[in-house]
This record gives C-alpha cells, structure tokens and sequence, in this order.
C-alpha cells in the first residue's frame, strides 16, 4: 500500500526528543572519546567496499537513538518499500522513482505495470555494450575510414554532471588512444574550447537529451555539428560523400525521441533510450553512461554498475542502527534542522574525485531543495543543504581555515583511498603517505582542536595565544576504501543518492522532481527576442531587466 501522506516530522516524538536534546547540547568530542574507548567500534561501519568511521560526529548514543526513531515515525521503512518496489513515489509527475532497477543483475527480474524492467534496462545496456565494443575495435570508423580517438558529450544537468564526474574519476582505466570529453554550457566558449583542437575525422559526438528539446544540448549539438562539417569539407575529406553521410558516421544520441532524433540527422538504430522513471541526476548509470562504456569499456562500466547495485543491496537489507546511507542521513537531518548547519562540504583526498562535489550539488540540492510536502504544504522546518567542496589538499590552503575557526558549523566528509593510481615517491618519502597524513590530520584537529593551554605550551606570546586557539567539536565523517575502482564510484555515488532519499522522506518532500528550474527556462525563451533586439518585448520587461538588456545591446559587437 503506497502512502500518500507525509508525517510532519516536528509532530513527530523523536522531534521533540531531539529538540530537548538540542537545547543544552554541549559537544565534547575529546571528553567523549577520553570516557568512551568503544566509541570508534560502535560508530564505524563497512558499507560494500566502504569503511566509514562517524565517530567524530557531534553525536551521543541517545542522539542517534532519537533519530532511528524519527526515521520509524516518518514511515521510511515503508517509503523505502516503495521506491525499490516502482510505485510512483515521485507524486508531482506520477512516476515510479527505479534508478536502482538500473543496476540490478540480468537474472533479477521487477514487474512495473506489468513490464519487467530489469530486461528493458539489460536490452539497452547490451546494444551500449556492442556499440562500445565496435568504437573500441575500430570496426566503427568515422566517414573517412579513421578510427574514433575522441568521443564528446553534449548534454547538461545529469546528462552531463555524471558522465564527466565518473570520467575524471576512472582516468586510469580509459583505454589509451581514446579520450572523451564533454559540452555542457550554452557559453559558445565551451563548444569552442572543447573542439578547436580536434580532429573531426576522428570525433564521435554524442547528443544526450531524452526529449531530444533540451535548449543547451540541442544548440551544442548544432554547432558542433556545423564543426565537424566544415572541418571536413574544409580539409577535402568529403570529397564523394555526403554531409547526411558524416553525421551519421560521427553522431549518435541518447534519446527516447527517434523522430527528432532522424530529423537531426542521426541513425536511429544509434540512438539508446532511458525510461521516465530515471531521474536526470539519477541516470549516469544509464545509457547517458555511454561514453564510459565506449572509452573505460564495458567490462569498466559493469564493474561501476555491480558497485552501485552492492550499495543498495546495504541499503535496502542493513537494519538502520549500521545502515551507513541512513545513519549519515540522520547526521544530516540533525546538523539542519537541531544544531543550525546550512552547508556541508565534501572533501575528497583524491584528485580524480575533483568533480564529485559538483556532481553531488545537483543530486543534493535539485533533489531536496523544496519547500512544500509531497501534498503541497508548505514545510515549517528547514529543508536541504549547500553542498560544496574541492580536493584535499588544495581545499587546506583555501577555506579551511573558516570550518577550523570561523563561527559556521559546517559537517564535512572526508574521502581517501588507502592505495594511489600514481604511486609516487619524493626521494625516499612516498607522496601518498604524506597526502594521506594530511587527510588523517584534518580530521583529528577539526574534532579534537587545540586549547590555550596546549598554545601556551608551545611558547606562543599572550597576546597571540587566542588567534591560535582551535576550539575543535566540529563533525566529521572519514569515508575510505581501499582502492577508487569503478565498483568504489559506483558505491559512493549510490550511497549519496540514498543519503538524499532518507532526508527527503524525513522531510516528506518529493525528492525527484525539478519544478525550480522551469520558471528560469520559462522566461529565458520570452526574454530571447529581447536580447535579439526586439523592442516590444525589450519594453515590456521590469526596469532592471530592461536596463541590463539594454547595457548589453549597446556593448555587443556583431
């Protein structure tokens, strides 16, 4: 049975549990680790590949008791059941919410509205599959006969986000010879910046929008389009083909849309389709992963699937006082809404990861910045949090000193691998034990501080000693595995998409829907005419608009 109303989680017993506990809350992560040696054990947890250490969390036993009961009396359980199930849990847009039916093995098997999707899911990724394996063994070859060196994306949102993200991530297992990248923004700088150096006799283009609509996307597509033939006229390599020819040897689509897929000149039979009950955000491990599978390879991308499906084997059977995406949800919830967080930073010790953060804003805060039920109440309670962050340890020698001293709380996770991609030395010194001291370092004095009597100690004058006080206390959740594989990115990614369900459902918003970026497109496409120098419409705007447009006319040069 579905449940289609959210329980206010201030009516809620926890709540008010938590609420009291909040009020004279006085965290003492040194007293408590001194009085507790059993701290560490009863706060880390395996999750799949993932060891994840809480300890230095501004929690007590009670406090997290508190929270598992609040997931109890907001019906997760049950909301849970029904996301892994397909009902149409996404209410707004009537659709069932299954990115985790992307991943699940060939021989499972999920009836939605009497469709099994496991084997609509597994028929795509086998012709992905094929494809990737034909680019990858030159048997596909552009309108020249060259094989394919480079693939670009263009998609945006989701369709962008993830695929680049995983990429950056999974260098190390890209097939040599074949590199990717990818076009998102409308800035003509970004089509132009990505192609300029480009061989267009060996560029496979993929146009990634399910509707095959998307403004961003379609404009790159064009453009690049126009590219790639003029390059080929221009360098004679057209000479007896066609122009419809080259698009078709050089272009291929991630759509549903086959019809404006073929009017844009792309075989159909090339065009491999997600369903409506993927997210945007939720969907790299769809057919948008194309370009994974084309330049790491199909086995890379199986092995990133099974990473992802592991995760939500965790989630869906771990009970929740060690069921890591629940427990870190809950720190969530209590850092917002008990103890007055409004960011939280992720920080990855692993350069690869340098575009994780990113890819988290989207699934983060597209997901669960809202501000009514999934009935359209409004909440009286805050919802969602600024996500941000960059690598360690550049990130040290930036904005730490505000997490370290400043007068935000701002949780952060701490992410490290145990072994390197590059194991590098500095003449006897290994660079990943030096990189890896800092991560462990970090966190020790974010939790543990330094008091004035330490700074003292150390001959610091009086006058200096309070600029030098860290006050410690601030929270802290160290992620590690032991290797970045693609089964490890697929975990991690996974395990933050859960987070974000139990916040939502805590929450009782809908998670899987968009509607705050429509009214910006909206008005983008009325305001067009206008910046094209259309008066009418230019006098039709607010004052401020107008006066922007009008700034911009008269300083752009045609």
């Amino acid at each position: 049975m579905t449940m289609t109303t959210p329980v206010n989680p201030t009516s809620t017993k926890a709540w008010s549990k938590l609420s009291t506990l909040a009020k004279d809350f006085a965290p003492d992560l040194r007293g408590w680790f001194a009085k507790d040696p059993g701290r560490v054990d009863r706060f880390t947890f395996d999750a799949a590949d993932l060891r994840v250490d809480m300890s230095k969390n501004l929690v007590t036993d009670e406090v997290v008791e508190a929270l598992l009961d609040l997931a109890e009396q907001t019906n997760l359980q049950e909301r849970m059941e029904a996301m892994f199930s397909g009902q149409r849990i996404n209410v707004t847009e009537n659709r069932s919410v299954l990115h985790t039916a992307l991943r699940l093995p060939k021989d499972a098997s999920l009836e939605v509205d009497g469709q099994n999707v496991v084997q609509d899911v597994h028929e795509v990724l086998d012709r992905v599959y094929a494809f990737a394996n034909k680019v990858r063994s030159g048997e596909w070859v552009g309108v020249t006969g060259k094989p394919i060196e480079t693939v670009v994306n263009i998609g945006i949102g989701g369709s962008d986000l993830g695929p680049v993200m995983a990429y950056e991530a999974l260098k190390p297992y890209a097939k040599e010879g074949l590199t990717a990248r990818y076009i998102s923004n409308i800035d003509p700088t970004d089509a132009g910046e990505k192609t300029k150096d480009l061989d267009p006799e060996t560029t496979l283009v993929i146009v990634a929008s399910k509707t095959f609509t998307t403004l961003e996307t379609l404009t790159n597509a064009r453009v690049v389009r126009e590219w790639l033939l003029n390059g080929l006229e221009k360098s004679g390599a057209l000479a007896g083909k066609s122009k419809a020819e080259a698009v078709r040897k050089h272009f291929i689509a991630v759509s549903t849309a086959l019809d404006k897929v073929e009017e844009f000149g792309i075989d159909p039979q090339n065009a491999f389709g997600f369903w409506d009950w993927v997210g945007g955000r939720y969907s790299v491990d769809s057919a948008v992963g194309t370009s994974l599978a084309i330049v790491l390879g199909p086995e890379a991308f199986e092995e990133f699937l099974t990473g992802f499906h592991d995760m939500d084997e965790h989630f869906r059977t771990e009970e929740w006082g060690a069921n890591v995406p629940v427990l870190m949800a809950l720190l969530n919830v209590w850092y917002t809404n008990f103890l007055g967080a409004h960011t939280h930073a992720v920080l990855p010790y692993s350069q690869y990861l340098h575009r994780f953060p990113a890819y988290l804003q989207q699934l983060t805060m597209e997901s669960n910045g809202k501000s009514v039920t999934w009935e359209g109440k409004p909440v009286n309670y805050q919802t969602g949090e600024v996500f941000w962050g960059e690598p360690g340890t550049n990130g040290q020698h930036a904005f730490y000193q505000l997490i370290h001293q400043g007068t935000r709380l701002v949780p952060a996770d701490f992410i490290a691998f145990a072994n390197p991609a590059w194991p590098l030395r500095d003449e006897d010194a290994d660079m990943h034990d030096l990189f890896l001291g800092n991560f462990f370092a970090q966190t020790k004095a974010l939790a543990f501080g330094k008091t004035a009597d330490e700074v003292r100690a150390q001959g610091t004058p009086e006058h200096i000693v309070p600029a030098r006080v860290f006050e410690g206390n601030k929270p802290t959740t160290s992620i590690m595995a032991p290797v970045l594989t693609p089964s490890v990115l697929g975990q991690l990614i996974a395990l933050y998409e859960h987070i974000t369900f139990v916040q939502g459902i805590i929450w009782g918003i809908d998670s899987f829907d968009q509607w705050g970026v429509e009214l910006g497109k909206e008005l983008a496409r009325e305001l067009t005419p206008a910046v094209a120098g259309d008066r009418e419409v230019l006098d039709a705007q607010d004052p401020s608009t107008r006066s922007l447009i009008s700034y911009y006319l008269e300083h752009r040069d045609k």
